[in-house]
């Protein structure tokens, strides 16, 4: 993993189609500069995106200044789900930029009151209050925080016990890693928090057993009695395939956590706001948590996350003692209704949902033709992947997830790099304002730079120079 893309210039076939255009060598040189100043003043370990500096980007294309265009499948990491710069959402930003108030701390606002409103009425019956911050791993963080707190005062000191998940996704402060199962995430951490373990995620194909079992028994196995765990915190789907665990699994885990006081916390800050076809993620699996983090796709464009749960879990904390500094800033909030709204009122969610099946039925498409180094593919909605492995192994191989994501970049399709547990998957999450028309063309395009990547591994070594690519262009 972080392998990093060439900042050096680089002549690429030209292409002209409805919703690409590539026109000049990639990057383009006078892109360079910028590239160069990032790389001198920022840590490295912000590198690793294909080296695109972005002008604007708009519905579903992502633009640079010298005349390129790209269909975005990366949604910047599955955050603009009303689509890049939504007219409706750069309006109530605007608006709230002119209403004079921009930042307000804890003191109470109309913004904020019909944010935490609107986002209760969207919340399964129950789950009645709502704390706003500004990321994903704040909304996680907060999570853990309520969890532990309501497990020792149903069950005492011992009940602070947190399940997560192998190869799992909560986030990058210290607390999210540790409750995640990322092995990049965790390999540096000497201090680990004994009381939270991870259990195999049931993906049915890094870990074949799906049997609710192998959780009991992985919590018999790392000593953790099921009395003494405060709650369990999954990604709804995992983030690094997507992968989904079976609807039995969940059910089972809904009613185990039930039985012995435990909470059940559902991230959805990748997969909530209608990215999988339906408006939370868990209602594929017919249960309601005690809480959801979401953030990211509330509104498409400004950082904002937020926890949804019930009362008896939200309000343990007394006034002014479970607080952020930029707690649903007035313009954040702004652009999340605005968001909702499109999102609510344009029936993006089920856009995403017909869309998902032509997705889904050109990825099997593309895996078939290439199950040797494609081990599995998952797709829901407007969310899919392609977990790419060594020829007839099953093992990881990132090289080559890192050279398709570049080819569809030279080719105007746009992910951001491979993710998952070792950088294998190519993950799709187009804007869910995407068309049919802009879904079948990028699926031509990632099925052509999957043929050519595969051709250029399977080349001997001797002759291995890549060979110019065809524009792409459709009829």
């Amino acid at each position: 993993m972080g392998k990093e893309f060439s900042i050096t210039p680089r002549a690429v076939p030209r292409v002209e189609t409805k919703y690409r255009r590539i026109i000049s060598k990639l990057p383009h040189p006078d892109s360079v500069p910028t590239l160069e100043k990032l790389r001198q003043f920022e840590p490295q370990a912000m590198r690793g995106q294909p080296p695109l500096v972005w002008e604007r980007a708009e519905d579903f294309s992502v633009y640079d200044k010298y005349g390129n265009r790209w269909i975005d499948w990366s949604s910047g990491v599955l955050v603009t789900n009303a689509g890049h710069g939504a007219p409706e959402v750069r309006q109530a930003i605007i608006d709230q930029v002119n209403s004079g108030l921009l930042h307000n701390y804890v003191f109470p606002s109309e913004e904020r009151a019909a944010l935490a409103e609107a986002l209760v009425k969207v919340a399964p019956k129950g789950l009645d209050k709502a704390f706003l911050l500004t990321t994903g791993s704040e909304a996680t963080e907060c999570a853990l925080k309520l969890t532990r707190a309501h497990g020792i005062l149903k069950g005492g000191r011992k009940k602070i016990g947190i399940v997560g998940a192998e190869r799992g996704f909560h986030g990058r402060t210290l607390g999210s890693q540790q409750a995640g199962g990322m092995p990049a995430q965790k390999s540096w951490i000497v201090n680990e928090d004994p009381a939270i373990v991870q259990v195999p995620f049931p993906d049915g194909y890094w870990t074949e057993d799906t049997s609710f079992e192998l959780f009991l028994a992985t919590l018999a196995k790392k000593g953790l009695r099921p009395e003494d765990v405060a709650g369990v915190m999954f990604e709804t789907f995992q983030g690094v395939g997507p992968d989904f665990a079976p609807v039995e699994y969940i059910q089972q885990l809904a009613k185990w956590c039930k039985a012995n006081g435990t909470l059940l916390v559902f991230d959805e800050v990748q997969a909530g706001f209608g990215r999988t076809g339906k408006f939370w993620a868990f209602q594929h699996y017919g249960v309601t948590p005690d809480l959801i983090c979401c953030g990211k796709g509330i509104s498409s464009s400004l950082p904002l996350s937020a926890v949804i749960g019930r009362a008896e879990i939200m309000d343990q904390f007394g006034p002014g003692s479970m607080s952020s500094t930029h707690t649903g800033n007035p313009v954040c909030c702004a652009a999340a209704l605005a968001s909702l709204k499109k999102i609510t009122g344009e029936k993006l969610t089920e856009n995403a949902e017909r869309l998902g099946k032509i997705l889904d039925a050109g990825l099997k498409e593309i895996q078939a033709h290439h199950a040797d180094v494609i081990g599995h593919y998952s797709c829901r909605g407007l969310v899919g992947g392609l977990q790419i492995t060594k020829p007839g192994k099953k093992e990881p191989n990132h090289d080559l997830a890192h050279d398709i994501v570049e080819r569809c970049f030279h080719k105007g399709l746009l992910f951001f790099c491979p993710v998952g547990a070792w950088g294998q998957t190519v993950k799709i999450a187009p804007p869910l304002t995407i068309t049919e028309e802009a879904v079948r063309e990028g699926l031509a395009v990632l099925g052509e730079a999957v043929d050519e990547a595969v051709a250029v591994l399977h080349r001997p070594a001797k002759r291995e120079r890549r060979q110019p690519a065809t524009n792409g262009v459709l009829g």
